[in-house]
């Protein structure tokens, strides 16, 4: 007797072993150019420490808060726009254009969080929502509730119309959750509106003219497009990718969009942060399927030119709020033009307006998980696990129930300006709340990275408290990490089961640390410990095995390139992957963010503090006190000659600030040498 889940793997084409490869979230077993590939989405389970205190509030706040804001018509009516198209309610369209993607990232999250969850009131919450979304969507695949709505309204039957239309983003989120849904549950219900939206699309770029290709914002479908290609193995879906790739920038085009320029012409990373980091880490899918030499050569270009020009310390991407196209555009290359959320030239990295959106952010860790993928090198996994813990993780409260837009790197009351974005954590950003749900999804899905595989072995890219299973070559591999980091820098692993031939287990060791010890049962073991590689210990081993990592985390003090004129002259504090910020609540009374300077030799040591529920880890110590008064109506001054004093600190991680109310924050701090 077939089972459901034989049927369903059958009628994809796929075989009961395949079905059992193709659940994780990204990917990649089949794809001939990737290294490395993902694990099953229920195959790690958090069970201590950092994620595992993460993963609780996203379950029990996270998840749940964001739903009830998304189906609430009083507070967005973002689903409500799929009940007015399905004809179920009546009323008119609502909100912004990429309203659907907000839904559909939601619905990722539901469904990631079932995964591991396997909650069958979230599974039924999934069934009756998809029956809403199927009933909304056409009958060619056309599905965008703002158009459809219309339509009805008035007739018209414009698609691809606007350059300013989310149409295409849309489509890319529901494909990215369809896919997620099917390897959570099994049912193909989210994935066949998936593909008849998908086939639409192909229809529809068989016939559109170069203006309708071009207006497609923020290129999610590209990432989309792969990831159905991967799980429904039709390789129409391929091709239409290649497709856009290829046409994209062939036409007049803006650096906003990120096509004034063909992908394979571009020399620098510039225009739209979002769309810049979703478009290389969808060119990274293909590369995957392809193996395009001349792609791949092209995001080695552009890494190189945002970690050594343009990230931010936090992984931050995308650091001014307006900037323009210094370049001109396509069709008046004599004249500027404004780029919204842009990465700036080299060098460009301001703090208190920094933009650094979280979705930018996001987009980062969604690159260079897909770069570490195709290339095993562990850099990439240095920047997904900097992102993850500061400038992603800055984006939502320790509550789980408040959200930013913009990540700054400073903040001051005594700014004489206001700026565009709150710096106050919200519930519902209004004017756009496009990075609530990506950041939710982020955190219930931070265990799909945690390791990557291969035919002989495991890598361990992300440390955390957990319990990991899955079917090696040769056997069963079940695992248990235990671990209090980022805090501590131990990492202690027992081999529970273990498959009968050789496998190789490969340890991350971060590019910030600096010194490393490795040992199985207690005796070191006589391996390279490279800062910023992957150590190799490749063995038969044996169920009871126990291997502990111990990764050095001193307090480190980082400096810029003194080509970044804002930081010139001081410094970030870190420890670990952990970058660090002074609050002005923990300062003295009467002292501010400009009162302070680091010490090149300084006392911090780290703290444990419990903000919101959340233990945290601090550093303490004595900061140098800056003689900041009488500026008033002053622009310069002599500098003073009394010898400095100190005052009681305490640094908090970057991502935890602006838990305790409303304050002034700084990462960057004077230097006294």
């Amino acid at each position: 007797m077939k089972t459901t889940q034989t049927i369903i793997a059958l009628s994809l084409g796929l075989s009961i072993s395949a079905f059992a490869q193709e659940k994780a979230l990204v990917n990649t077993s089949q794809s001939k150019f990737a290294k490395l590939h993902g694990t099953d989405m229920a195959s790690v389970q958090w069970t201590q420490g950092f994620w595992a205190d993460r993963f609780k509030v996203c379950r029990e706040t996270m998840v749940p808060q964001l739903w009830k804001t998304y189906t609430d018509p009083s507070l967005s009516h973002s689903f409500r726009n799929f009940e007015i198209a399905a004809g179920l309610e009546p009323g008119n369209f609502k909100g912004p254009s990429f309203h659907d993607g907000d839904f559909y990232k939601t619905f990722e999250a539901v469904a990631s969080l079932y995964a591991a969850t396997k909650d069958p009131e979230l599974d039924e919450l999934m069934d009756k929502t998809i029956a809403v979304i199927a009933k909304a969507q056409r009958e060619d695949g056309y599905i965008y509730t703002k158009a459809i709505i219309e339509q009805r309204q008035n007739g018209e039957g414009k698609m691809f119309a606007d350059r300013l239309s989310f149409e295409a983003y849309n489509f890319g989120h529901l494909m990215t959750a369809a896919c997620v849904h099917y390897r959570a549950t099994g049912k193909t219900s989210l994935l066949d509106v998936a593909k008849k939206a998908a086939d639409f699309l192909i229809t529809f770029y068989n016939s559109a003219t170069p203006e309708q290709s071009r207006n497609a914002i923020c290129p999610a479908h590209y990432m989309g497009l792969s990831e159905l290609y991967r799980t429904t193995h039709d390789e129409k879906y391929l091709i239409l990718v290649k497709h856009l790739i290829a046409i994209k920038g062939a036409t007049e085009g803006t650096d906003d969009n990120q096509d004034r320029i063909p992908f394979l012409k571009q020399t620098k990373v510039m225009g739209h942060a979002v769309r810049a980091n979703y478009l290389y880490a969808g060119v990274a899918d293909v590369y995957a399927e392809t193996g395009d030499d001349a792609l791949l050569a092209q995001l080695h270009a552009m890494w190189d030119d945002v970690t050594q020009h343009k990230m931010y310390v936090t992984g931050g991407c995308g650091s001014l709020y307006d900037g323009v196209s210094p370049d001109g555009t396509s069709y008046k290359p004599d004249e500027v033009q404004k780029v919204h959320q842009a990465y700036g030239r080299d060098y460009q990295l301001p703090n208190f307006t920094a933009h650094n959106e979280t979705c930018a952010n996001i987009g980062n860790v969604l690159w260079n998980w897909r770069m570490l993928q195709i290339t095993g090198d562990a850099k990439y996994a240095d920047i997904v696990e900097l992102a993850l813990y500061n400038s992603v993780l800055s984006g939502i409260n320790l509550k789980g129930d408040k959200f930013l837009y913009t990540n700054p790197l400073a903040y001051s009351d005594a700014l004489p300006f206001k700026q565009r974005w709150e710096k106050d954590r919200q519930a519902y950003i209004s004017k756009s709340n496009c990075c609530p749900p990506n950041t939710v999804r982020t955190v219930a899905e931070v265990s799909q990275y945690a390791y990557s595989l291969t035919d002989g072995g495991v890598f361990f890219n992300l440390y955390g408290g957990n319990k990991f299973q899955t079917t090696m070559k040769g056997g069963r591999l079940r695992l248990t990490q235990t671990t209090d980091y980022p805090w501590n820098g131990k990492v202690s692993i027992i081999l529970e089961e273990t498959p009968k031939e050789v496998l190789a287990l490969n340890f991350r060791i971060p590019g910030w640390c600096s010194n490393a010890l490795l040992s199985i049962n207690g005796k070191n073991e006589p391996v390279k410990l490279v800062s910023g590689s992957y150590a190799e210990v490749k063995r038969a081993w044996k169920s009871g095995d126990k291997v502990e990592l111990v990764l050095d985390m001193p307090v480190k003090l980082i400096e810029s390139n003194p080509l970044v004129e804002e930081t010139r002259n001081q410094v970030a504090v870190k420890r670990g992957p952990v970058v660090y910020c002074v609050e002005s609540i923990d300062l003295p009374k009467g002292k501010t963010i400009f009162d302070v300077a680091i010490a090149a030799k300084n006392n911090l040591k780290p703290a444990l503090l419990t903000i919101e529920n959340s233990p945290v880890m601090t550093l303490q110590g004595d900061a140098v006190l800056v003689d900041n008064s009488d500026w008033n109506k002053k622009l310069y001054r002599e500098v003073s000659a009394d010898a400095p004093k100190t005052i009681p600190v305490r640094l908090v991680p970057y991502y935890a600030w602006g838990n305790r109310g409303h304050g002034d924050m700084s990462v960057w701090l004077p230097l006294v040498r």
